[in-house]
């Protein structure tokens, strides 16, 4: 297994255009970027380049009437999903379909040994989207089309999925709530959008305690989530002995963040980053890949992100 940590990202990424003034902007992948460039890891990094999600991938996690809505609202030159929050232009749907494709390629790096492990720096983000609907900045789950992506052509039984953005993956969730092969670990600031991820969402049928929401309320931080992360998923991925892990890397958790009230720091993404190596390390020769997900303030989202990738790296 190479000790070298992979990269996705492209300019491809700053094509899904979301109106003036809208958070989830291109100006996110541009900072995180050039941030890891001004501090030397975007060099230490192999890049990984990303490649279209073909309607096969998609269909894994999506309905084939969602992917028809999708292609149908663009048609119409809507400015919004019609199944939600979402904003899209013209070259949204070959954008979010590179950036699932992006992390399936991050995956095929990480289960084939190019690299130990990888950081998706992909946008639209993903994990509000459900089967059958975009939601919260969301087209298409990529973190869940890289699970499904996993067992489908590497022959993963079990992955491990772990969300720390401020937001719950509601998308994700629903995606994997009766699946029994994909465990779900998930903190997030409540109330907040979507208003999902209570304690006592566990999982149906064979999925049945694969799920583990941890919410938490405005003001969480270090304590709560990296505790949390350490306390109880640590236990669970003993339990469950995943053959990947996927991590959800939303930096909307971070302190001072526009959209959410976490307190997180820069050090304690780099502590979350540790924790989930860790597991990797103990249960499937470190395999692991994370994807941006949310994180609206520009210099805090970019510092977070090479925090993690830092840490990634083993800085």
């Amino acid at each position: 297994m190479a000790a070298t940590t992979g990269l996705v990202t492209s300019d491809d990424y700053t094509a899904h255009l979301t109106g003036e003034g809208h958070p989830e902007s291109p100006d996110r992948v541009r900072a995180i970027v050039a941030k890891l460039k001004a501090e030397g890891l975007f060099d230490r990094a192999v890049a990984v380049p990303p490649r279209p999600a073909t309607d096969e991938e998609l269909l894994r996690c999506h309905t084939a009437g969602y992917l028809q809505t999708v292609r149908d609202d663009l048609a119409a030159g809507s400015d919004d999903l019609s199944t939600g929050d979402t904003a899209i232009s013209a070259r949204s749907l070959e954008t979010a379909r590179l950036a699932a494709g992006g992390l399936l390629a991050a995956v095929d790096a990480v289960m084939t040994g190019k690299v130990a492990n990888a950081f998706a720096v992909v946008r639209p983000p993903g994990h509000h989207a459900t089967p059958t609907e975009g939601m919260g900045f969301c087209l298409f789950n990529n973190v869940a089309c890289a699970a499904r992506h996993a067992q489908a052509v590497h022959g993963a039984k079990r992955v491990l999925i772990a969300d720390w953005d401020v937001h719950h993956g509601n998308g994700t969730q629903d995606i994997f709530y009766s699946d029994g092969a994909v465990l779900f670990f998930d903190t997030h600031q409540s109330p907040l959008y979507p208003g999902t991820g209570s304690r006592d969402e566990t999982g149906a049928g064979p999925g049945q305690g694969l799920i583990m929401n941890r919410p938490f309320a405005a003001g969480a931080g270090r304590k709560e989530i990296v505790g949390a992360f350490r306390d109880d998923l640590v236990p669970a991925a003993d339990a469950f002995q995943p053959d990947l892990v996927l991590v959800s890397a939303g930096f909307d958790s971070r302190i001072d963040d526009p959209l959410g009230g976490f307190r997180l720091t820069d050090e304690d993404f780099a502590d979350l980053t540790r924790i989930m190596k860790e597991i990797a390390a103990k249960h499937c020769s470190g395999r692991l890949v994370s994807t941006l997900e949310g994180g609206y303030a520009l210099d805090g989202l970019a510092s977070a992100a090479a925090a993690h990738v830092r840490a990634l790296v083993g800085g």
